[in-house]
């Protein structure tokens, strides 16, 4: 098991169709998880009707390694609903997380599941990286979707990051900040582990990353 200081765990949110698992493939690409030869688009979305409607149904939790300035860190991503109809599977996400990368898209705005899931994820106090997504396209509006981040979640210019997860673009610097700007997870890591009492068991793969202070 790694240095607790070089785990991060964070879940990616948003308004359904803002493009969270195109943003996980690359996050799959980019570290390794995957070759360009088997890259698919939504590789998480394992469900037919999930890979057939182009939206996430369940979580899918992932681990992944990135090496960044010198140090391997591991990164527990946790891919999630958007669907306000799935808000549970949200909240036991980031239950399991430090950190949530709210995901806005740059043709559509702040959305109400935008809103909804952001401020779900400071209940949970939560470091928060929000992420432009979409800017590659013609009819992308950043400057006016980055104002409308500040007036309804208080998010300033300069902390938002521009992204494509259709291209790439932008996501080495996604990668960066959730390892920069997300804490590790707390507590002792030569302490017995114990059990979560809130967490879904389906998120058993990040658990033994998160310790009981």
């Amino acid at each position: 098991m790694p240095d607790t200081k070089l785990i991060r765990n964070f879940s990616i949110i948003a308004h359904i169709d803002h493009g969270k698992s195109t943003l996980a493939d690359q996050f799959l690409l980019k570290c390794g998880a995957i070759s360009e030869r088997d890259f698919r688009n939504q590789t998480l979305d394992s469900m037919d009707l999930e890979r057939e409607r182009g939206i996430t149904i369940r979580m899918h939790p992932v681990t992944l390694s990135h090496q960044h300035e010198g140090q391997t860190y591991e990164l527990n991503l946790i891919d999630t609903p958007g669907h306000v109809d799935f808000n549970y599977e949200v909240s036991r996400s980031l239950a399991a997380c430090e950190g949530a990368i709210l995901l806005v898209d740059a043709t559509q705005g702040v959305q109400a599941q935008t809103v909804a899931n952001a401020y779900l994820a400071i209940e949970h106090d939560l470091t928060i990286v929000p992420v432009l997504n979409k800017v590659d396209m013609a009819i992308s509006r950043p400057a006016e979707v980055m104002a409308e981040m500040n007036s309804a979640l208080g998010i300033k210019e300069e902390e938002v990051l521009r992204a494509s997860g259709k291209t790439g673009a932008g996501v080495d610097d996604v990668i960066a900040a959730i390892i920069e700007r997300v804490p590790p997870p707390p507590g002792d890591p030569n302490a017995p582990l114990k059990a979560h009492s809130r967490l879904d068991p389906r998120l058993a793969c990040v658990v033994t990353s998160r310790f009981t202070q």
